[in-house]
């Protein structure tokens, strides 16, 4: 069983717009909330994903460049001069459990599937600090591999992100069945090489994943 993470086993606490808008109001910026949000969106749908094979400090630079594209469209002549700063507290805010929350029954639908046996990864787009976030929520000890596109050398919708969850969890792309959100990078992309794929928009709950095992 693969998962994606965001959207699929975890959430944010508040949407992306608050948040930065509560930071940034911190270091002397006020832009609406909802004008940030929108760009965000805007920005993630046009930009796609972080590239594969970056290292840390790359993945770092890649999301500094996001968020101040993300702020130049919010708020256009906008003057911030504690954009460093504010950076800095974002960075660290989403690196940790704290801006995130467990999507219900995430940790049970885990835990069950370890009682049968099953081995559990997540194949995700985000960058390293996900192995931390799903720490602090409870979820990384319930899972057998965590496959990010650093390692991998490419973001969904690569092959070579599901590619190498299948090796190291040992099985083949026709025994896994791959659970996530969105319909082009989650659903289709695992399809086309060569998993099952359910949509978690198409669950009632996570715990009917349990009916697609029989």
């Amino acid at each position: 069983m693969l998962f994606d993470a965001v959207g699929t086993l975890i959430e944010l606490r508040e949407p992306v717009g608050e948040s930065y808008a509560r930071l940034a109001r911190a270091h002397g910026a006020e832009v609406p909330a909802a004008r940030l949000d929108a760009a965000f969106a805007r920005l993630w749908r046009e930009g796609g994903p972080m590239p594969g094979g970056a290292d840390p400090a790359e993945e770092r630079a890649w999301w500094r460049e996001r968020v101040a594209a993300t702020f130049r469209e919010a708020a256009p002549g906008l003057r911030f001069a504690g954009f460093d700063a504010c950076f800095d507290d974002l960075w660290r805010h989403f690196a940790g459990g704290g801006a995130w929350r467990r999507r219900p029954g995430s940790r049970e639908i885990l835990v069950e599937l370890g009682r049968r046996g099953l081995a559990r990864a997540v194949v995700s787009n985000f960058d390293r600090r996900l192995s931390c976030v799903l720490s602090e929520l409870g979820l990384a000890p319930h899972l057998d591999a965590l496959v990010l596109p650093g390692e991998a050398g490419a973001p969904k919708p690569d092959p070579r992100i599901f590619a190498l969850a299948l090796e190291r969890l040992g099985v083949a792309a026709a025994q896994a069945l791959y659970v996530g959100d969105d319909r082009e990078l989650d659903l289709e992309a695992a399809r086309r090489a060569g998993l099952r794929a359910i949509g978690v928009d198409g669950l009632a709950k996570l715990a009917d994943l349990t009916r697609e095992l029989a």
